[in-house]
């Protein structure tokens, strides 16, 4: 089943700072901060929610197709879908802007600083999910109106479609989140987008999940819960090491997509997305862990005791 994976496709810049920035930023000064920091580290990622849940559901077999908008800048991620054999066919590049791209410098107290520029991701509208003849899809954090269309065009399309706000949840009220929760099939927040789901809303976890057919909420060591007419508490899987945890909820969620499009119960759903974030953490970056379709399968099986398929 080719699940459409509407989202960015950005470049993460990671910076340390081998000292403390409390070393050098007075509080009492902070109304004229002006630092500079020495960073002799740093690596450029790919990244972008739609790139790495792409990447995830690649590696499990499924069959995902990118929707996303990228800059002039773009060619180095290009020249890797295509090595990586995933279609570029809905990837549109907007002349004069850049890609999407963080730049995230870390301290030795794992303090982080990140500068996001959004570039092309602001164009996401200009994409339609009509034209992609998919039969399962995701809103994942993109532009707000890119979010918001793509969204109305999965309802109008009956393609069903997870609704994944991640970080670009500040972006909506709470009439517009219960519009996303309306149109929505599934649902996927992390522990604290949650609770600011039900304080926008005004509605309890329980009731939001009466509007969809499954509502998932990560909650990181201490695992994950999917509401989906009864509640499934899904495990936190123990990692080999804990390297990097940017993209795992991304993987996660490449676990939940290749559930729902090959009729897996929730149960396993919920416990191979937890396999998927935990192999991806154990790995710096968000596309930089290799495991074979029949690995994967083995620390599912060393985890719960059975196969996944």
């Amino acid at each position: 089943m080719t699940t459409l994976i509407c989202g960015s496709l950005a470049f993460d810049n990671i910076m340390v700072f081998q000292d403390r920035f409390k070393n050098h930023i007075l509080p009492e000064q902070i109304h004229i901060l002006n630092v500079a920091f020495l960073v002799p580290e740093m690596r450029r990622e790919f990244g972008g929610c739609a790139g790495n849940i792409a990447y995830n559901l690649m590696l499990l077999g499924g069959e995902p197709m990118i929707m996303a908008t990228v800059g002039d800048d773009a060619g180095p991620y290009l020249d890797r879908l295509d090595k990586l054999g995933l279609a570029r066919t809905h990837v549109r590049q907007v002349a004069g802007s850049f890609t999407a791209q963080a730049f995230i410098t870390t301290d030795l107290d794992d303090n982080q600083i990140t500068a996001f520029h959004p570039g092309a991701m602001s164009f996401s509208h200009l994409n339609k999910v009509a034209s992609a003849g998919a039969k399962l899809g995701i809103v994942a954090p993109d532009g707000r109106e890119g979010m918001m269309q793509h969204a109305r065009d999965f309802a109008e399309a009956g393609v069903p479609f997870v609704f994944d706000p991640g970080q670009g949840m500040p972006m909506f009220s709470g009439d517009e989140l219960m519009d996303f929760m309306r149109l929505a099939d599934y649902a996927c927040f992390n522990d604290y987008e949650a609770k600011l789901l039900c304080d926008r809303t005004g509605h309890s976890l329980e009731q939001l999940a009466c509007e969809v057919k499954a509502l998932i909420v990560t909650r990181g060591g201490e695992g994950s819960e999917i509401y989906a007419g009864q509640r499934y508490d899904i495990p936190c899987v123990q990692a080999d090491e804990i390297v990097d945890p940017t993209g795992c909820g991304d993987a996660y969620r490449s676990g939940l997509l290749y559930g729902i499009a090959n009729g897996l119960d929730w149960a396993t759903t919920g416990r191979l997305a937890a396999v998927m974030g935990a192999i991806k953490i154990a790995h710096r970056g968000g596309q930089n862990h290799q495991p074979s379709r029949e690995e994967i399968a083995e620390r599912y099986r060393q985890a719960f005791g059975a196969a996944p398929w």
